[in-house]
């Protein structure tokens, strides 16, 4: 008969971003657990509040499965002697195994002991087991109490372990598993008696805590977009602020509260910032797009003494809007251009100078980007306005006390210090995009100061030797190369990555040929990754994306569109057996001496025909190439399919005659070398 499980890790509060991970690792070290213990078990679910961790397993049985399992012995030879009497090597072995001696078997040269193991209860499993697991959770910090040697994310300080009605007898961090869990800290009556897991949900919902976070989730929506209905607005839920709220919680209970008119004269984002990130309030938004002298917030408990917690939170939060108007007035003072010689105060990174070196060089290394990507002349002064002044808001009081305002309160300052609109975008811009997600830069300013700046970074980190590994990326440069991958694409900009962190490097003063080949090399496979995971992101065949990988991608945009392309020609039966034809002639080429054809060696109708193929597929390609329609260009090589095959019925090219043979051998490699421009489609798994 199975069982419900149920585990619950009772702690202080853990952080809210640690809980996602934490519970999602809960569930799979749960199920590799139970598998690995042959424990047969229905649905694995996990559930977390600041205050808990819990595992819940429906329908585990009560035994292990039984394993039959057949162990390898010594060699026939050495286990019995000329008589076929066992030695005492097999008589060792077979004790080792638990069995008769006489029950050994003999296979393939060695004999075997097929020993049959019978699954324990699994009641007397899971003491052992759970402990296992608890402690198999990692954290992104983890800390230690008193004098245990235990980790864990904060002090463990109870413990429930129910295998259906009865205890499961263990104990953690000198804490012992039982039936008893704990409520809301300040609304529960006190400790919360579980009978069965089939309890767990009711008692804990009676004493103020809703342990489903996707419930608990889905409430603080509903009520915050209630309230925000009320104000006559619309709240602007952020997901990731609503994750982090979720976990903030045990009792969800949204509040409105206000602040004064005045503050809306700040840029919206001065007001947002310190709700969103300092305080975790939900901003509010009229049906205009303004900004409501209005925020929602959710409390951990219930609707007693509502307005004194209202109250407190509008205290803060006014407090931060006086920093802000305090810091944004006092900033104003200052254009935003006479800032920028402030900068030299500011180091950069070690031994690579200061923010005012970065500008200097953003300023001219934005400029050789624009060049190379062929924008107009025009575009140059403002790109190089935009450059010299994307850094200056960093020494501006608003940004030093809220520094997720950097660009936004460079974008606000410049406007007001009269830059034109283009450049004040730029400034902006150019930390684009920030995060998963989020957008890219949109004008050519914007577009060239965002690449100059992170490859900048990119270039001057790598130089340094502090190239990312395994997780590591404390510079967070892959989510920078990544961003730069996605504008040039985004933006249709062809350009090499090479001849890029060239020009970085010479603004570095980075010197020796050789360590300049090896950067420029590093940093062309870094940016090769970044595009595989954008490909791999879109949906392009892994297959399809390594054979344009193969190929040259220092262009990127490139390379993107001739993945595109093969992405929408090479699943088509004509492209199909055209790879498989190609593959044919291509394990023939690497035999071929060289390249040259002579059509008066030619014999065979067969080899004139793919000739002639040859020679007409040579100029469709070369015009489709030049105008990047690599569909096109595919297409043409698929049509090549027949006569390939034709070639190869009506043809030996292994003869004798050196001369015909290595005129055939060239013939095949000019064929095949036709799709090296597009991708390598050996790599092209057939279908």
């Amino acid at each position: 008969m199975a069982k419900d499980l149920l585990l619950e890790i009772g702690s202080e509060e853990i952080p809210a971003k640690f809980m996602p991970a934490a519970l999602a690792q809960l569930a799979d070290i749960a199920k590799a657990k139970f598998t690995e213990r042959r424990i047969a078990c229905g649905e694995v679910q996990t559930f977390g509040t600041p205050r808990r961790l819990a595992l819940i397993v429906r329908g585990m049985a009560e035994q292990q499965s039984d394993r039959n399992s057949e162990n390898k012995g010594p060699a026939v030879k050495i286990a019995f002697d000329d008589s076929g009497v066992p030695t005492k090597a097999a008589q060792g072995f077979a004790r080792g195994q638990g069995v008769d001696v006489k029950d050994l078997v003999v296979k393939d040269g060695y004999v075997y002991a097929v020993v049959h193991e019978t699954g324990r209860p699994v009641v007397d499993i899971l003491p052992e087991l759970l402990p296992e697991i608890v402690t198999a959770i990692a954290f992104p910090k983890s800390m230690r109490w008193g004098d245990l040697d235990l980790r864990f994310a904060r002090p463990i300080r109870w413990l429930v372990a129910l295998f259906g009605g009865d205890v499961v007898p263990f104990s953690l961090a000198e804490v012992a598993a039982g039936n008893v869990s704990h409520g809301h800290r300040f609304l529960s009556t006190g400790p919360v008696a579980l009978a069965s897991v089939d309890e767990y949900f009711a008692k804990m919902t009676a004493n103020h805590v809703m342990v489903d976070q996707d419930l608990r989730r889905q409430v603080i929506r509903e009520q915050v977009e209630k309230l925000a209905v009320r104000q006559g607005g619309t709240a602007v839920i952020d997901e990731d602020l609503l994750e982090e709220v979720t976990y903030l919680v045990e009792y969800p209970t949204a509040l409105c509260g206000r602040f004064e008119e005045k503050y809306l004269a700040l840029p919206p984002e001065a007001v947002i910032t310190p709700m969103r990130e300092h305080q975790r309030y939900f901003p509010v938004f009229a049906a205009d797009g303004k900004l409501l002298p209005v925020f929602i917030t959710v409390r951990n408990g219930g609707q007693d003494y509502i307005d004194i917690v209202r109250h407190g939170n509008e205290r803060v939060l006014k407090a931060r809007l006086a920093d802000a108007r305090f810091f944004f007035e006092e900033d104003k003072k200052v254009p935003l251009a006479d800032r920028v010689a402030k900068l030299k105060t500011i180091v950069f990174q070690e031994g690579l100078g200061t923010m005012y070196d970065k500008t200097v060089r953003l300023e001219k290394l934005a400029a050789e980007i624009a060049r190379k990507a062929g924008l107009p002349e025009a575009e140059l002064a403002t790109i190089g306005r935009g450059a010299h002044l994307a850094k200056a808001d960093l020494v501006t009081g608003m940004v030093y006390e809220f520094t997720e305002l950097q660009g936004v309160m460079g974008r606000e300052y410049a406007k007001l210090s009269g830059e034109a609109p283009a450049v004040a975008e730029a400034v902006f811009e150019h930390y684009l995009p920030r995060f998963a997600g989020d957008s890219l830069p949109q004008t050519p300013a914007g577009r060239m100061v965002s690449v100059a700046d992170k490859l900048d970074n990119i270039v001057a980190t790598f130089s340094r030797g502090l190239i990312p590994t395994g997780s590591q990326d404390p510079y967070a440069l892959r989510r920078q190369a990544l961003g730069i991958v996605n504008i040039l694409i985004a933006a249709r900009y062809h350009v090499s990555i090479k001849a890029l962190a060239a020009a970085a490097m010479d603004l570095l003063a980075v010197s020796g040929e050789e360590r300049r080949a090896k950067l420029c090399g590093d940093i062309g496979e870094f940016f090769r990754l970044r595009l595989k995971n954008v490909l791999a992101d879109e949906g392009v065949r892994y297959d399809m994306v390594d054979a344009v990988l193969a190929t040259d991608t220092d262009d990127v945009y490139d390379a993107w569109l001739r993945a595109k392309a093969l992405a929408e020609v090479g699943a088509t039966e004509a492209m199909q057996r055209a790879v498989q034809a190609l593959t044919r002639a291509g394990n023939l080429a690497k035999n071929a001496a060289g390249d040259a054809i002579d059509p008066a060696l030619f014999a065979a109708d067969g080899e004139k025909v793919l000739y002639a193929s040859l020679e007409g597929a040579r100029k469709e390609i070369a015009a489709l190439s030049a105008s990047k329609d690599y569909a096109g260009v595919l297409k043409v090589i698929a049509g090549l399919a027949d006569p390939i095959d034709a070639f190869f019925t009506q043809v030996m090219v292994m003869v004798d005659d050196v001369a015909v043979r290595n005129n055939r051998l060239a013939l095949l490699k000019s064929i095949t070398a036709l799709a090296a421009g597009v991708a390598d489609l050996s790599k092209i798994v057939a279908a």
